[in-house]
C-alpha cells in the first residue's frame, strides 16, 4: 500500500525526469565537437535528434538530411529511431503524469492499487529512453563521422540521469507499495478480558 506522500515525492520525481526529457529532445546537443581556428577562435559542431548546428555559420539546420542518409541509411535509420523512441518516452511520461493526478485525487482504493499502472508506465519510460541513450553511444562509438575529438554532450546526459531517476523511482514506488504498512487500516478491537 502506497500512502499519497510516496505518490507526491515520486510525482516531483518524475516531473523532473520529464523535463529532462523534453530538455534533451529539443536541446541540439547530443553529440559535440570543439576546437580552435589558427586564429584561436572556437568552433563547435552540435548534433541534436532533429538540428544540426555549427558555429562557424552560426545556425542550425535539419538533421538528418537526404545527403547525410544517401551514403549511410544504416545511420539515418538509427538516429531516426531515437528521436521516435525519445518523443514515445515523452508520450509515455506525460500519461504517466496524468495517473499520478488521477490516483493521488482519487480515493484510497486508487491508492492501493494504482502503484501498479505508474510502474508499467514508468519502466516502459526507462526503457525506451535506456534504449535511446544506447543506440546514440553505438553510433558515437561505430560511426566515421564521430572521430577524435567528438564528444557525448548535454542532451544525452539529461538523458541517462533521466531514465535512471525513473528507474530509481519506479524501484521506490513498488518498494514501498508492497512494504509499507497499509494506510488508515482497521484497528483490532481488545477483547473484554484483555481489558
Amino acid at each position: 500500500m502506497t500512502r499519497r506522500v510516496v505518490y507526491g515525492v515520486s510525482l516531483w520525481i518524475t516531473m523532473a525526469a520529464t523535463a529532462m526529457t523534453i530538455a534533451s529532445i529539443v536541446l541540439p546537443h547530443w553529440v559535440s565537437w570543439d576546437s580552435k581556428t589558427v586564429a584561436g577562435q572556437p568552433i563547435r559542431y552540435s548534433y541534436g535528434l532533429h538540428k544540426r548546428c555549427s558555429s562557424l555559420t552560426g545556425a542550425c539546420e535539419d538533421f538528418p538530411q537526404y545527403a547525410d542518409c544517401h551514403d549511410d541509411r544504416s545511420f539515418c535509420s538509427m538516429w531516426r529511431s531515437v528521436g521516435f523512441l525519445m518523443t514515445f518516452t515523452v508520450i509515455l511520461e506525460l500519461a504517466g503524469l496524468i495517473a499520478f493526478a488521477v490516483i493521488i485525487l482519487g480515493g484510497k482504493q486508487k491508492r492501493d492499487y494504482g502503484w501498479k499502472l505508474i510502474c508499467g508506465l514508468l519502466t516502459l519510460s526507462a526503457a525506451t529512453q535506456a534504449a535511446s541513450m544506447a543506440i546514440v553511444a553505438y553510433l558515437f562509438d561505430h560511426d566515421s563521422r564521430f572521430f577524435v575529438g567528438w564528444r557525448l554532450d548535454t542532451s544525452w546526459i539529461l538523458c541517462t540521469v533521466s531514465w535512471v531517476l525513473l528507474f530509481l523511482c519506479d524501484l521506490g514506488l513498488a518498494l514501498f507499495a508492497i512494504y509499507l504498512p497499509e494506510e488508515g487500516g482497521y484497528e483490532l478491537i481488545p477483547n473484554a478480558g484483555q481489558a
